[in-house]
């Protein structure tokens, strides 16, 4: 196994966050299910911003939010994700590079789609409420892998978002066999359990194949199992992965390996915007993992990259964030 020029390298769906606050009376107007994240077409997508005041615009999607966490952190960092070379796109590649994040994608020119968007709507509780127009993003596929940037990553970390397409799915199963054979490991994030439950087959298949760690929360792996029950899951999940960790919120988190379960709590915080709290988690446990911390030390570091994130509004830490 050759080493590493990558400690990890994030695939997902390449998407501008756009955060405003609203009531809950909006949410009922807009029939939306508080917490969940919906898919829109680009003219709901375009009703529900006529309906908004956004506070704040930038770059997001799962697995850059956890790209950007981990490269905070020290973690050298790539990125494969879909924009079109509208200025969104284009600003969306600039950030990443501009913050050290390997990017090699182009954005595409005379793209059929606009670049992703996700309006995120925050209510005073903090709870967060997604609408996504997917735009560009969904044609990821095979085509936009390079098998040397793929392998040259210790660890592969692909986001369940991205899963909705067949041509994203098989290009996730050939991402991890890339990875495999170039000795690496390979991670997903079950992302939502709506998400969970339009794919639940493929992505039992994946895990039980493909995946060497799966992150999850605690409803996204209920679903998966199609249960109420957390220690069943945990169960099932102990027999599909080789590794897996599950979090909790206020409970903390929860890491599976082989028969040893092992809960790591978590502190309170104060919560103001819970955008991308699972994400900075993911962004900070790989970090250490990648530097061969012990799981523990992982899971902590996990909760103090979320706790940064749902302190402030936004996916993502402050400029200050950094961890030892």
């Amino acid at each position: 196994m050759s080493k590493a020029a990558l400690d990890l390298l994030c695939i997902g769906n390449a998407i501008v966050d756009i955060l405003a606050p609203v009531s809950p009376e909006t949410l009922s107007l807009l029939g939306a299910t508080p917490g969940a994240m919906r898919l829109v077409d680009a003219e709901e997508a375009a009703h529900i911003e006529s309906m908004i005041t956004p506070k704040e615009v930038m770059g997001g999607g799962s697995a850059a939010n956890t790209a950007v966490v981990a490269h905070r952190i020290g973690a050298r960092v790539g990125y494969l994700g879909k924009v079109a070379a509208d200025a969104a796109g284009r600003q969306y590649i600039a950030e990443l590079r501009g913050q050290g994040i390997s990017f090699p994608s182009e954005p595409i020119e005379n793209a059929a789609m606009p670049t992703a968007r996700c309006i995120v709507l925050v209510t005073p509780d903090g709870q967060r409420t997604m609408h996504t127009y997917l735009g560009v993003s969904t044609l990821f596929n095979r085509d936009d892998l390079d098998e040397a940037f793929v392998t040259s990553a210790s660890i592969l970390y692909m986001e369940g978002y991205l899963f909705d397409k067949a041509e994203a799915q098989s290009a996730f199963r050939e991402a991890a066999s890339m990875a495999h054979k170039a000795g690496r490991k390979v991670a997903l994030t079950l992302s939502d359990s709506f998400c969970v439950d339009r794919h639940r087959a493929a992505f039992l298949e994946l895990i039980r194949h493909h995946i060497d760690i799966v992150f999850a929360n605690e409803a996204e792996i209920c679903a998966l199992y199609e249960t109420q029950d957390f220690d069943e899951a945990i169960r099932h999940v102990a027999d599909d992965a080789m590794l897996a960790v599950i979090t909790r919120s206020e409970q903390g988190a929860v890491i599976i390996e082989g028969k040893n379960v092992t809960t790591i709590p978590t502190h309170p915080v104060k919560l103001v915007d819970s955008t991308g709290a699972g994400d900075a988690f993911a962004g900070g446990f790989l970090a250490f993992y990648t530097r061969g911390r012990d799981l523990i030390a992982c899971a902590q570091a996990g909760h103090a990259a979320a706790a940064s994130v749902i302190a402030r509004i936004g996916a993502r830490p402050d400029a200050a964030f950094a961890l030892a």
